[in-house]
């Protein structure tokens, strides 16, 4: 009994309590401003790439370890923050376009202009809905943006499933379309 609570006594003292957390995470600000403005090159989307890290941090608070370096945990959430929203507008191919009058436009990227890329793209959309039923329903919805944990939330499976029937997805699409590649 005396070696539990000693264990338990030892983990209250490693973790951070919530005043010094914040603290070390008002002291970065500065630094994150910087860092996200070198990703992003955009005033605002710096300051929302900040925002969305310190909201980030504060929820998974919990995760950091005192022993390591929380400098670099906030880089890393940062970065893989700026990663996932870059890899969720290409895979969407939406582009934002303000005006000078301030009026935002969201439009889609017309890649698929020509007839041969309209019927590889109609051929590639039959070619998906041929695939089972258990393989379809994940890709599509990674494919539509869900990601991994959504989406074994939604269809109620294990991440490590859906991560599997996603590549079984991609594999058997790659060898029905490979007459397309050539």
């Amino acid at each position: 009994m005396a070696k539990v609570k000693s264990v338990k006594k030892n983990l209250i003292n490693k973790r951070m309590t919530i005043l010094e957390f914040q603290y070390k995470l008002v002291s970065l600000q500065g630094n994150l401003t910087k860092f996200a403005y070198s990703l992003t090159l955009n005033k605002e989307d710096a300051k929302d790439l900040v925002q969305e890290t310190l909201l980030k941090a504060l929820n998974n608070r919990d995760k950091f370890e005192t022993d390591s370096n929380f400098k670099a945990w906030i880089f890393t959430i940062m970065r893989n923050t700026f990663i996932n929203n870059y890899r969720y507008l290409v895979q969407h191919k939406t582009y934002n376009y303000q005006a000078k009058e301030g009026f935002h436009l969201d439009y889609l990227y017309a890649s698929f202009s020509n007839p041969d890329s309209i019927y590889a793209l109609k051929e590639l959309e039959k070619t998906i809905e041929k695939l089972d039923h258990n393989i379809r329903l994940p890709f599509k919805m990674h494919k539509e943006g869900f990601k991994y944990k959504e989406i074994a939330e939604t269809l109620e499976l294990k991440i490590g499933t859906v991560k599997s029937r996603i590549f079984i997805a991609r594999k058997k699409l790659m060898n029905q379309l490979i007459e397309y590649a050539e």
